[in-house]
């Protein structure tokens, strides 16, 4: 259910404001859309703690020992100690890469000492030294004018040392006489390591702190937040206010702490398309198991959107269960879940969900027959039992032939599509009836359409024999239905619906064919699952070819083989189960998930991500 909300006013006198934001932190229920920035020392602050945070992870003990948290400051001592380190170490490293590059650089022409060279100069020999190809070499040994001293050739080519320099008709690349030579450096670059080695040495004393900094980082968090809403909050002729969004339940607890603080307040009633308003959703102990679904993929209904958790839970199970499709799988995962459940001593939500998913997914496997893709599987008299012939997987042990079991498989996928879009029809009919809006008849519309496909579907797909001229009839009666009546609105005329209806005429024809596709796009549920079978066949085939020592490798093939499947199957599950709900369903019933979640203004018990 999603949680009614009040948009609400607080006022105080300006004296006050401190205490009266303090107050709304414990208090713990007002929802604040529009913040400003936080105070950009306090954002800085906590950016530059979590840089030091993240940097000492590289130098945590392995094992993990016992901490005594800091104190505050302590803490600052040792955050100001580890920031100079790290800046220091980065500069060590900074100069230890341009002193081995300049090594690499230097290397061709070997170790020798550039003030020693230098000191040549002052006796009157002032020496350049180039690199030179073969053709100019040649026009050097012409030129009697030019005393020069051939060396060791570098990176191929001829080396001279020329006293004085030479002239723009003979080219050739000077060597720029360092500051250091290769032995210099090479010493530098040691003191530099040994350096870095030493602040290492203490980065590794600051990183047995690092709960200290999570501690600190959280407090940093929480000075974050009060700063945004403190920010926030509008001053004016002595007073100041704050607006935000109370759900329902939580107003009697927000009015006793204002009487008790001296508020002025206000509620408003939220419409519906104010896009500030935030979204709580009130899960029951059943409806909650899919609340880290919810969590994972990042979706929250609009404030005026449906809480479709329990359908959406329903529908998952099944669309698991069958994407999956191997009772043996399902055992897996339900042995996975109890030692879940075994190390963790209770259970979660998590772990409840993925054992309602794995008994879904041995029951449905069960009835297909299906136990690690093995046919071996059905000469187990009790497993062979558990399976419904129209079903089956094997369908020879049944005297069924494969396309007809096959056909009966792709009808139930069908009638599953068509039972989940008619109740997203019958839920918007049902919202609709309350608020007295017409455009309920174009839902009843779609109903009609969605039930009418279904039956050309299974024309189509299985050959199954329909009157298309009484399916043409009743698409065509939920056709003007959508157009007559789809623009209707309470907050409209009769005629102004009308007329919107009419302008929608060639959206609403692509949306007709679009649910004949959506009732149509059930039928992966079929193929996902049968895919699933093949691969699982294929692989336990491939390892039965493997016999007497090397049996051990057929095993490790198949093992492997599995494990890829039941990846593959929740990666499947992702792309298929998951679409179908946020997709052809919710698209049915409107549905944008487009929702904030509610966020009340607290004091932050763990970092925000």
């Amino acid at each position: 259910m999603i949680e009614k909300m009040n948009l609400t006013y607080v006022v105080s006198v300006e004296s006050k404001k401190d205490e009266m934001l303090m107050a709304l932190r414990d208090l713990g229920v007002l929802h604040i859309s529009e913040r400003n920035n936080a105070d950009d020392k306090i954002t800085a602050r906590f950016a530059l703690l979590q840089k030091l945070s993240l940097e000492l992870n590289d130098y945590a003990p392995k094992e993990k020992t016992e901490e005594k948290p800091l104190d505050d400051e302590a803490f600052e001592v040792l955050f100001k100690e580890t920031k100079k380190a790290l800046d220091r170490k980065a500069v060590l490293e900074e100069s230890r890469s341009a002193k081995l590059l300049e090594i690499e650089k230097l290397r061709p022409w070997g170790d020798f000492s550039p003030t020693k060279v230098r000191n040549l100069v002052s006796n009157g020999l002032d020496f350049h030294f180039y690199r030179i190809d073969k053709k100019e070499l040649k026009k050097l040994n012409s030129d009697e004018n030019i005393k020069y001293i051939k060396l060791a050739s570098v990176d191929k080519m001829d080396t001279v040392a020329v006293l004085g320099t030479l002239g723009n008709d003979i080219q050739a690349t000077e060597f720029v006489l360092p500051e250091k030579g290769i032995g210099e450096l090479e010493q530098e670059v040691k003191l530099c390591e040994e350096e870095i080695a030493y602040i290492e040495k203490s980065l590794e004393k600051s990183a047995a702190c690092l709960e200290s900094y999570k501690t600190a980082l959280l407090k940093t968090q929480n000075d974050a937040e009060y700063s945004s809403v403190s920010n926030t909050a509008t001053s004016e002729d002595g007073l100041v206010w704050i607006k935000g969004y109370i759900p329902v339940d939580e107003t009697e607890k927000f009015v006793a702490c204002a009487k008790e603080n001296g508020w002025a307040y206000t509620f408003d009633t939220v419409e519906v398309d104010d896009g500030q308003v935030p979204t709580k959703v009130k899960y029951n102990k059943l409806t909650s198991l899919m609340k880290p679904v919810f969590d994972i993929l990042g979706t929250i209904p609009g404030y005026g959107e449906y809480d479709i958790s329990f359908w959406f839970l329903a529908f998952f199970t099944l669309f698991f269960a069958m994407i999956i499709g191997d009772a043996g799988y399902g055992l897996l995962f339900l042995i996975g879940s109890l030692i879940a459940v075994i190390k963790m001593k209770k259970f979660n939500n998590a772990t409840l969900l993925l054992t309602v998913l794995s008994v879904a997914t041995v029951a449905w496997g069960a009835v297909t027959g299906t136990w690690f893709g093995l046919e071996s599987a059905m000469k187990v008299p009790f497993l062979k039992a558990l399976v419904i012939p129209s079903f089956a997987n094997y369908p020879e042990y049944f005297g069924m032939e494969t396309t007809s079991v096959q056909n009966s498989v792709m009808k139930f996928c069908f009638s599953i599509g068509v039972i989940q879009l008619s109740l997203a029809c019958i839920m918007s009919i049902r919202r609709k009836i309350s608020k007295k809006d017409l455009s309920l008849l174009a839902d009843l519309g779609w109903l009609l359409s969605i039930c009418a496909l279904y039956f050309m579907v299974l024309f189509l797909v299985i050959n199954q024999p329909t009157n298309v001229k009484a399916v043409a009839i009743v698409v065509g009666i939920g056709f003007l239905l959508v157009v007559l009546f789809g623009g209707m609105s309470p907050d409209k005329t009769f005629t102004q619906g009308l007329k919107a209806g009419l302008g929608d005429i060639f959206t609403v024809f692509l949306n007709t064919i679009s649910a004949f596709g959506n009732v149509m796009s059930y039928i992966r549920l079929f193929a996902v699952g049968m895919a699933s079978l093949a691969i699982a066949q294929s692989f336990n085939d491939m390892s039965s070819g493997f016999s007497g020592a090397l049996v051990i490798v057929g095993i490790v093939i198949a093992v492997i083989g599995h494990v890829m499947n039941i990846v593959m199957g929740f990666l499947s599950v992702v792309v298929h189960g998951v679409r179908l709900n946020l997709l052809e369903f919710s698209g049915q019933l409107g549905m944008e998930w487009s929702g904030k979640a509610y966020e009340p203004f607290s004091e932050l018990k763990t970092l925000k991500k």
